[in-house]
């Protein structure tokens, strides 16, 4: 089995008659996935989507892959597959059209819809083409197949990949709803056919690889969502993904057959919908759909919300209803459902939010007392069931944390797969293809890029380390005045703290130690503020270490005069 190695160089010049995949996200994470395909000098590329940041990566919003391995060879890029319209597959797509703004992005017709909505935010104007399963478009020596497979939004597609070096199956996100609600399969017979024509490579969602058998039909949901409206007297707060489109139609179900009025809060929210309802993948009722403003003037048993922010996000329209700061309060009484299930590493967040929300009386119902989510994401079942239909020559385990990938690699053994024809790489881990065989060359960068406000790759993990130390130990400044000649010191040193929970007397017990180290600098005839910025920094760090156990950020100031 081929793994990854932290020593593996660059990868050597593409051989002729050979096809390079390069994942430059999505691979050892959930979010940022993005692939880039190599043939004859040309590039393919399937998605391009965001990564959210955790509690270590504080004061960002968005994480990109890094398109430095593509920077310079942007004009060979034939077009950008979508495979669905989450935002781990889509959201990036504004930055890297802001470096060529005429890729042709090729999708379906939902996918396009949202990002269009996207784009038009950051006043890009995209070339688009619009596909739906079945189709077969050639972009170059790319020839494409689109799939048709059951996913948690509409429109989700695979991608088969022909080109003179072999044939690809992309899986995209999916699973296998045998009864989907909007009654669109996972076109298992297309792949079945693509098996028999052979497939060199397959590249497949691992993200619930360890979960063993199927995975529960969207229709099991809708009976758990109308005892939650049986058992409501008050409000009901439904919070989802603003792209689950089936879920808010369960919703909107629910609430017409108990009488209710629904209004969606949260811009996103609002704006996919409004796109879903308009292109008919969401069904209205004209009168079902009242504004937000008009809630104040209903009763609170007559009223549903369907909001953002099921993950715990610090801006989301839940997230500020439980700390009290959105024109919605909640009240006692009401009942909020979380209809998602937890993306990893968001558990700390979104447990906030409940006990927020339990605060102020609210009954939340979530998937951990109820059947109020499934998965989007086939089970281990369902990924034995795509293995053995299509057969590969070869497998590369995508779209999954490493246990994910690892498991799934597992599955392609025990379905007969041989060891040495699986590939487990990480981001920037390079994988060619040729003759038949599928093998680890080398790697290229791949590291995270910082969306930070208007700033993009500004923010380095240096940056975030000192974000870190400033959230948790606070800082503490220190401020000396030195004659630039002689470098001796001028007056006392001025102290300034932030957070670090030390009484500003206590300092008088090291101002003399820095005036000590500082007077011996200038005997020694050390006058470089550098040098005795470092002094002081080493001086006080020591002193609040020693007294403290403390680790805050120092930063020492030298005035020259």
């Amino acid at each position: 089995m081929s793994h990854p190695h932290p020593e593996l160089g660059p990868p050597p010049p593409l051989g002729k008659d050979a096809l390079r995949v390069v994942a430059l996200g999505g691979l050892g994470e959930i979010g940022r996935n993005m692939t880039v395909f190599e043939y004859d000098g040309r590039l393919l590329i399937v998605d391009c989507g965001v990564l959210f940041p955790e509690e270590e990566q504080p004061g960002v919003d968005l994480i990109l892959p890094d398109f430095d391995y593509i920077r310079d060879r942007l004009d060979d890029v034939e077009a950008l597959v979508l495979t669905h319209g989450h935002e781990d597959h889509i959201g990036a797509v504004p930055f890297l059209l802001r470096e060529r703004a005429d890729i042709p992005l090729v999708g379906s017709r939902l996918t396009l819809a949202l990002l269009s909505a996207k784009l038009g935010e950051h006043r890009i104007k995209p070339v688009t083409e619009q596909v739906e399963e079945g189709d077969r478009r050639a972009f170059g020596a790319f020839d494409l197949e689109f799939l048709s497979v059951n996913h948690s939004i509409p429109d989700a597609l695979a991608v088969a990949i022909r080109t003179p070096a072999g044939t690809l199956l992309h899986t995209g996100d999916f699973k296998m709803d045998q009864l989907p609600l909007d009654g669109r399969l996972t076109d298992l017979a297309g792949f079945a056919r693509l098996g028999d024509e052979g497939v060199d490579l397959l590249l497949a969602d691992s993200t619930n690889a360890e979960v063993p058998g199927f995975v529960t039909s969207e229709r099991d949901i809708a009976p758990v969502i109308d005892k939650v409206f049986d058992q409501a007297d008050q409000r009901i707060i439904v919070a989802c993904f603003a792209s689950h489109i089936h879920r808010v139609q369960q919703v909107l179900d629910s609430a017409k057959a108990h009488g209710r009025k629904v209004a969606f809060v949260g811009r996103s929210m609002v704006r996919n919908m409004n796109i879903a309802r308009d292109l008919g993948y969401l069904t209205v009722p004209g009168d079902l759909l009242v504004d937000v403003k008009q809630l104040d003037d209903m009763r609170p048993e007559d009223a549903v919300l369907v909001s953002t922010g099921s993950q715990g996000e610090p801006m989301s329209a839940l997230t500020r209803m439980a700390n009290r700061d959105h024109q919605i309060r909640i009240e006692a009484g009401d009942t909020v459902l979380l209809a998602s299930s937890l993306i990893p590493g968001n558990e700390n967040s979104v447990n906030r939010v409940i006990n927020g929300l339990t605060r102020w009386g609210a009954k939340v119902v979530h998937k951990g007392n109820a059947l109020v989510h499934v998965s989007g994401h086939a089970s281990a079942g369902e990924l034995l069931y795509v293995h053995n239909m299509v057969r590969p020559r070869n497998f590369m385990p995508v779209h999954g944390e490493w246990r994910h990938m690892r498991a799934h690699a597992r599955l392609a053994t025990l379905a007969g797969l041989d060891e040495d024809r699986v590939c487990i790489a990480e981001d920037g881990v390079v994988v060619d293809l040729h003759r038949g065989r599928a093998r680890i060359t080398g790697a290229v960068p791949a590291g995270y890029v910082y969306v930070d406000g208007a700033s993009v790759g500004d923010v380095t993990e240096s940056a975030l380390k000192d974000r870190r130390i400033l959230g948790e130990e606070g800082f503490i400044s220190v401020v000396v005045a030195v004659d630039s000649t002689s470098g001796k010191i001028v007056g006392e040193p001025e102290i300034h703290t932030r957070g670090a929970g030390i009484d500003v007397d206590a300092y008088d017990e090291v101002i003399p130690k820095i005036q000590d180290s500082l007077e011996r600098a200038a005997r020694d005839g050390i006058t470089d503020p550098a040098q005795l910025r470092q002094l002081v920094r080493r001086g006080i760090g020591r002193w609040v270490n020693e007294t403290y156990r403390r680790r805050p950020m120092i930063v020492p100031v030298i005035v020259e005069i």
